[in-house]
């Protein structure tokens, strides 16, 4: 009898399962999920249907499903895809094909979003954004900022100018017009009343914003306006002198220029004041975007010889003519010039160190793209990794840098973490990154929402974009 009551027991139980049998696209088994919040590595089966996490479950769990495609993940590591956290797409209409081929490059190294921080390319971005959710063209999800905003006669082609109040409400109603993700602000011609009465509308607009700062406002000006993050760390160096507002008097005053003031600025760094910086920053929620790789790359092209890199074979005729612009400008420099740009680099790695461990929210980004030469889209961003954990993040804190940060900033939800509900976004790798950062290199594979891409299938992508 007890033995009957058993098999009734198991069949009943079976039945029970079996009315809650999951049908999906695709199952990926028996991998290593790292959860990038805390670290931790769980061996689980990922289900995944519709571009969506279905559910996660455990290897052992009774949950019984089907899937039409299923990836074995096991000794893999997987984790939500790399965000890139500032790129660009840009060199006018001559140059689309061009940034269009990047997104080959992106999705190859594992990337599945960027955030495209201004350029001249808008309407060609939206419609590959377009076609990538509709999975007819391989790429990475854009969020961009769309034209950057500047003074008259700005830096950078399609840029919008911005002198009076009507000119900035214009330029934000183009940019909300066209559904943008957050607003660029440039610093070549923007005065500073107005790149501040910028921000203060935006942030009324209830807008995200990031960008570089002119010299003549300081950040603590910057950051009381609104702004969402810093671009590099030249505007992060100058709030952390304590002779700021000295420099700032100067640069008014049209007595020293943009350059002539860095190397003041970093002489005049104050540790009691750099804490009093990081301290504003992280009440606010600014996030900074360091960008240490391109710093380098730029600071040692006159030691270092890029005419073999690898990823030149990706890059066309025309877009490595952009690159001439910075090489030049190099060649015509001086010894101490150079030599200062050389400090700066060393010196913005200790500041990246010291925002990090005062709690400052960092973001990954490569600053790849068109005119910054040899930073190369895809690639970069794994350089851009291994240069956060040299100054002294940790593996993790590199890790939550790019896929976290990127949409916290963003305000994009269903993105950072292998959760259910959340957007199919990831990349498996062959060795755990969190032993070495390096490792984000080691792609078994990608998943793009929900569209996977095998090693074999990358290679392929990388194949097809060599010019």
């Amino acid at each position: 009898l007890l033995y009957l009551l058993l098999i009734a027991v198991v069949v009943l139980g079976c039945q029970k399962e079996k009315k809650h049998k999951i049908d999906v696209d695709l199952a990926v088994v028996d991998g290593n999920v790292i959860d990038l919040q805390t670290g931790s590595i769980k061996k689980a089966i990922i289900l995944i249907d519709d571009g969506k996490v279905k559910q996660v479950i455990a290897p052992d769990s009774l949950l019984f499903y089907t899937a039409k495609n299923t990836i074995d993940a096991s000794d893999k590591y997987i984790l939500p895809g790399f965000w890139d956290n500032h790129v660009h797409f840009r060199g006018g209409d001559h140059l689309i094909d061009d940034n269009k081929n990047f997104l080959k490059l992106f999705l190859a190294n594992g990337i599945t979003t960027v955030r495209d921080a201004g350029g001249d390319l808008t309407t060609s971005i939206l419609d590959w954004n377009k076609a990538i959710e509709e999975q007819t063209l391989a790429g990475p999800t854009i969020f961009t900022s769309g034209p950057k905003i500047d003074g008259p006669g700005g830096t950078w082609a399609g840029s919008l100018a911005v002198e009076t109040a009507e000119d900035i409400d214009t330029a934000l109603d183009s940019l909300q017009n066209l559904n943008t993700d957050f607003v660029k602000l440039y610093d070549s011609k923007i005065a500073g009343k107005t790149y501040l009465a910028t921000l203060k509308k935006a942030e009324e607009r209830g807008l995200i914003t990031s960008g570089h700062m002119p010299f003549t406002v300081t950040l603590n000006e910057t950051v009381t306006n609104g702004i969402d993050a810093i671009e590099h760390l030249y505007y992060i160096m100058k709030g952390c002198a304590a002779n700021e507002l000295a420099v700032t008097k100067q640069l008014n005053e049209k007595k020293i220029g943009f350059w002539q003031a860095m190397p003041l600025l970093q002489d005049g760094y104050n540790p009691a004041t750099a804490e009093q910086t990081f301290s504003i920053l992280k009440e606010n929620n600014v996030f900074v975007v360091p960008t240490l790789h391109i710093g380098k790359t730029l600071s040692y092209l006159d030691e270092v010889d890029h005419t073999n890199d690898p990823y030149l074979n990706y890059m066309s005729p025309k877009i490595i003519a952009t690159y001439e612009g910075r090489i030049k400008r190099v060649a015509q420099s001086s010894a101490e010039t150079i030599a200062n740009r050389k400090a700066l680099d060393t010196f913005f790695g200790a500041l990246t160190t010291a925002l990090n461990k005062a709690g400052v929210g960092i973001l990954a980004g490569s600053d790849s793209g068109a005119f910054n030469s040899y930073t190369y889209p895809g690639i970069s961003l794994h350089m851009e990794l291994e240069a956060l954990v040299q100054v002294g993040l940790s593996p993790l804190e590199a890790l939550q840098s790019s896929s976290q940060n990127g949409p916290l900033f963003l305000r994009k939800e269903g993105y950072g973490a292998i959760a259910k509900g959340n957007i199919a976004d990831l990349v498996i790798l062959d060795a755990n990154p969190l032993e070495r950062i390096s490792n984000t290199k080691q792609i078994y594979a990608v998943i793009k929402g929900g569209n996977a891409f095998s090693k074999e299938q990358l290679n392929e992508l990388l194949t097809s974009a060599k010019k």
